[in-house]
């Protein structure tokens, strides 16, 4: 009797799907309620301008210059002042969305990606240059300030910015990523050029590095904030302003190119103008691969041999002796005669040409994708690294122009592959990892100036052993206890 009371397993399994369906449809309405709560929250604070859903604004703000895959945002916000940034920090931080600092997408390790989705802050829209005292030598610039910006900026002061990493880069955005470029071997790189640093943390609190509105050269209060956060990659905080170093334009400059009959005897060169102590501006190496993409890409004549890029600095006294010096050692290793660019418009072609090395790359194999390896090692091991990675290009049949600030023992291999052929795709990923495992074994580091992003966790442990990461992790852990901040980047992907 008890069975004729028993509903039949087709009307549990219907009562079933009715129940899953509404459960469904409850949590769907819930996600709406909760999404559409974040958007008016975050609108609330830019303005409806200031909030994106666009797909192709989101795609736009999801990759770098990187062969990292794009990863865009769910949704892109505009703020406009640090007050904006810190509110918006505050909303994510309540519902758990990662945060992506976003300033002019020039990365080169995929350090925009989002990985884990959330809310990219663009900060394209906080581009005043605030302070500049020229009697100081420092400015004090907003994120949305470039490195062009600033120094168009500063055109009739006699003051210039000179780290240069090539593009048009924020400069905050330089700072997070510890940028350096063609004038660090003189000028330092973006790490000794930073006196200050606005910052909101993933909670939405506001920090100044070195103390609101201080402007000192150095400092011993304290531990180095400022440098914690050079370098960090947006994964502590985002960076609001920066209050930078400047330099005066020098009296006199003058460029030269010198091609060599070995890579050895350019290196060599190299390491032998810095031991006789001459303050050489810039010290470009390329090889005979790359100086031959850039004359055709540049429409330039050039020797077609390892080459060096000169650039000296001074007072029209001092560029007479840094040269004589710099071209006594040069032609002791069988470099060629110097061939001069003296004038401003002549040096800016020769300077153009070396900064678009790697679109001069990408043109040797129209179609193809770059990917730029970036290590460093001691001036001393130099000439070794290079020749080994040289004939490591030519064994693996890979194209791989070599370009470098080889002043500061930093050089890239400007690798281009066709990326739907999988073995040569694997070639080039074993070569980078030798590479770098090379640069490691020469007491050097794995990016001397791209920065670890996505690619390079794994070589970071390597680099500083565990003990040191677990440092890092502590940092970023108690900074950033949700892991909001930029997840994925630098350290080994954590769970949200």
């Amino acid at each position: 009797m008890l069975l004729g009371f028993r509903p039949s397993l087709r009307l549990l399994s219907h009562r079933h799907q009715r129940l899953q369906s509404r459960c469904v449809q409850s949590e769907n309405t819930a996600t709406s309620a909760a999404v559409d709560s974040v958007l008016s929250a975050l609108r609330s604070i830019c303005g409806e301008d200031g909030v994106s859903l666009g797909a192709a604004v989101r795609e736009q703000h999801g990759r770098d210059e990187s062969v990292h895959r794009c990863c865009p945002p769910d949704v892109v916000v505009f703020p406009r002042c640090v007050e904006e940034v810190s509110a918006l920090a505050k909303v994510c931080q309540h519902h758990n969305l990662p945060i992506i600092p976003f300033g002019t997408g020039t990365g080169l390790e995929g350090g925009v990606s989002a990985v884990k989705g959330g809310v990219c802050f663009s900060l394209r829209n906080m581009d005043q240059v605030l302070d500049l005292h020229p009697e100081d030598f420092d400015v004090t610039v907003e994120p949305g300030v470039t490195r062009k910006a600033l120094n168009s900026y500063l055109r009739g002061t006699g003051l210039w910015f000179p780290v240069d990493p090539g593009a048009d880069a924020s400069l905050c955005g330089m700072a997070a990523t510890s940028a350096s470029g063609t004038n660090a071997v003189r000028y330092g790189t973006m790490r000794e050029n930073v006196l200050n640093l606005e910052a909101v943390l993933a909670d939405g609190t506001v920090i100044h590095t070195a103390g609101k509105g201080r402007r000192p050269r150095k400092t011993a209060a304290g531990y180095n904030l400022t440098n914690l956060l050079v370098g960090s990659e947006g994964t502590l905080g985002i960076i609001t302003k920066a209050t930078l170093r400047l330099y005066g334009i020098p009296e006199a400059m003058v460029s030269a190119v010198c091609s060599f009959p070995s890579v050895q005897a350019a290196v060599d060169s190299t390491v032998q103008i810095l031991q006789a102590g001459v303050p050489i501006a810039r010290i470009e190496f390329l090889d005979d691969v790359m100086i031959d993409a850039c004359n055709r890409f540049s429409s330039l004549s050039y020797a077609v041999s390892p080459t060096l890029f000169l650039e000296f600095h001074g007072s029209e006294r001092s560029l007479e002796e840094q040269v004589l010096t710099a071209e006594d050692i040069t032609q002791s290793n069988g470099g060629s005669d110097f061939q001069w660019a003296l004038d401003a418009g002549t040096r800016e072609r020769l300077w153009k040409a070396r900064h678009d090395a790697w679109y001069a790359a990408l043109a040797l194999r129209p179609g193809c994708k770059a990917y730029a390896t970036d290590v460093c090692v001691p001036l001393s091991r130099l000439p070794q690294i290079i020749v080994e990675t040289k004939q490591d290009l030519i064994e693996n049949r890979l194209t791989g122009p070599i370009a470098g600030h080889v002043g500061d023992g930093n050089f890239h291999c400007l690798m281009v592959v066709e990326p739907n052929d999988p073995d040569e795709l694997q070639r080039v990923q074993m070569f980078t990892e030798r590479l770098a495992r090379r640069a490691l074994a020469m007491d050097g580091t794995c990016t001397g100036e791209h920065g670890v992003g996505l690619g390079k966790r794994a070589l970071l442990c390597e680099e500083l052993g565990p003990e040191a990461v677990q440092v890092m992790q502590h940092l970023k852990d108690s900074l950033d206890p949700k892991n909001l901040m930029n997840p994925g980047k630098i350290l080994q992907q954590r769970e949200l």
